[in-house]
């Protein structure tokens, strides 16, 4: 009998869910507190954003390796000393004395919190009888929700009311409770102690590394630099192409690939996988543009936006449970078409929204989306990977990871475009219909310049101030125009990826998976 048996489920539960919520709320935590470390160690804009972008590369490039990993190392062993080095470089980070220090800490962070989300989603699989499992995801998806929801909060508050460096220094107690409990509640699998010579995959691994680290610079930075106008970001991207197209045909020659792409002949698999991409997209996109929405048009400040995004969040750590015990008894492909529907209709709702819209017409439609991600994440992982054999458990579970991941940083880099395109667009627009002939324009502008006026303003200063005025009013109604177009194409990404549920495997309810043996 296998030591991992004897362990209580719900004590490994909690222990790989330690290091799952302390890498996730990492990944957001440090947005807040930019302009913070921009001050203190004496950063530009354009620089201080790679400590977000350094983390995210890092992260991308060992998310997929995660499997190969575990059966090089063992994957107890593994995740502990993950643990270790990411609490240890969370240290290093908030002791950063310069800016090229911190960078190079956030690499090593990334680095090693890549291997944690699929490596605690392995053994949750691996943990829980089949009939259980959509459980399991329920209670992992929660730690996975509870990131992108509390960091910016935590990160904020921590900066305001403490400094920056507070941040990082918050993972080392985490971090060692997470190293003891897995010490204590972890065993690997029989299938990986029995170690095989695996030949290293050198070339796998430069590849792999080249590849999407040039491809998260051309998603962070292509909207900043002007994408393909940019020589920078034209030479990131042919080399994106040229080392992924090489890393395909090197990973199904090798006996022993960093990444398993043979996966990907399961078509159930693939399926799940790019759905998850677009669940990535649409997630990502979403937060991205409701704070960002209200703080540069409605005037929210941070905690206030905050406060409109967390009924949302709390919506979807209630729903996940009851979607988990939903899927012991329900096709969880009917479940998660449900949250397809309910996800996309949230954003049509959001494509209303006006700038005389009032605090709870924001947040009853964001409690909405919430509702509809915790019906698509917890099913959509539960039926994608319940055709996986244990043994490569590890290398599905970071693929998949890594496709959301990838899906994110598409969806904010695409959102981030259209939105400076489409303000443009709409602001050129309006403008057109600003002319002395419009009856409308002269007496909002008569009106404007006799309010400034009445207070005492001269007339030249009152003409300048209620153009000026009447300018930021039409930049204003450009931009509830842009964000409105956007949710709109969010919703529709929701929609597009309907069809695939037809392509992916029903999970007898009760029944043995593929996944765990």
């Amino acid at each position: 009998m296998e030591p991992v048996k004897n362990i209580n489920k719900w004590l490994i539960t909690v222990t790989v869910m330690l290091p799952t919520i302390m890498e996730i709320i990492d990944t957001s935590v440090a947005n807040v507190a930019l302009p913070h470390m921009q001050g203190s160690l004496n950063a530009g804009t354009d620089e201080i954003t790679w400590v977000l972008t350094s983390y995210l590369v890092a992260n991308a490039v060992v998310l997929p390796m995660t499997g190969w990993l575990a059966r090089l190392f063992g994957r107890k062993r593994f995740l502990i000393t993950c643990v270790i080095i990411f609490t240890i470089s969370s240290f290093l980070c908030g002791a950063a004395p310069n800016l090229e220090a911190l960078i190079l800490f956030r690499i090593i962070q990334g680095a090693a919190g890549g291997a944690l989300i699929p490596s605690s989603q392995a053994i949750l699989m691996e943990t829980f009888p089949p009939h259980q499992q959509g459980m399991a995801m329920a209670i992992f998806g929660v730690g996975a929700m509870f990131g992108p929801i509390i960091g910016p909060a935590l990160g904020g508050w921590v900066t305001d009311n403490l400094n920056w460096r507070w941040i990082f220094y918050v993972n080392i107690p985490i971090g060692i409770i997470a190293v003891v409990m897995a010490s204590l509640f972890l065993f690997d699998p029989e299938y990986l102690k029995h170690k095989m010579k695996i030949s290293i995959d050198y070339a796998g691994l430069v590849l792999l590394t080249v590849g999407l680290g040039a491809l998260q610079i051309v998603l962070d930075k292509g909207q900043q630099d002007d994408w393909f106008n940019s020589p920078f970001i034209v030479t990131c991207s042919l080399i994106t192409i040229l080392a992924l197209v090489l890393l395909v045909i090197v990973e199904l020659r090798h006996e022993h690939p960093i990444i398993n792409l043979r996966l990907f002949k399961n078509v159930s698999f693939s399926a799940g996988n790019t759905m998850m991409f677009f669940v990535g997209f649409c997630l990502y996109s979403s937060i991205m543009l409701i704070p960002l929405f209200l703080q540069t048009l409605m005037g929210y400040n941070a905690t206030m936006a905050g406060m409109v995004l967390a009924p949302g969040g709390i919506a979807t750590l209630v729903t996940m449970p009851v979607v988990g015990a939903m899927l012991a008894k329900f096709d969880g492909r009917k479940i998660v078409l449900a949250g397809l529907v309910i996800g996309a209709s949230s954003m049509f709702i959001m494509q209303r929204f006006t700038l005389e819209a009032a605090y709870v017409d924001f947040v009853w439609p964001r409690v909405v989306l919430g509702v509809g991600l915790a019906m698509i994440f917890v099913p959509l992982t539960t039926v994608t990977l319940a055709t996986i054999s244990r043994e490569e458990m590890g290398n599905a579970t970071g693929m998949f990871n890594l496709l959301r991941n990838i899906g994110g940083s598409v969806g904010i880099a695409i959102a981030a475009t259209l939105l400076a395109r489409y303000s443009q667009f709409y602001q050129n627009s309006l403008v057109a219909h600003i002319t002395p002939l419009n009856r409308l324009y002269r007496t909002t502008q008569a009106g404007i310049k006799g309010g400034f006026m009445a207070r005492g303003v001269d007339p030249f200063t009152a003409e300048t101030s209620s153009l000026a005025a009447l300018y930021g009013m039409v930049r204003r109604q450009a931009g509830i125009l842009s964000y409105n177009r956007i949710f709109f194409i969010v919703g529709l990404a929701f929609l597009v990826i309907i069809p695939l549920l037809l392509l992916l495997k029903k999970q007898k309810i009760g029944a043995p998976s593929a996944g765990v043996h």
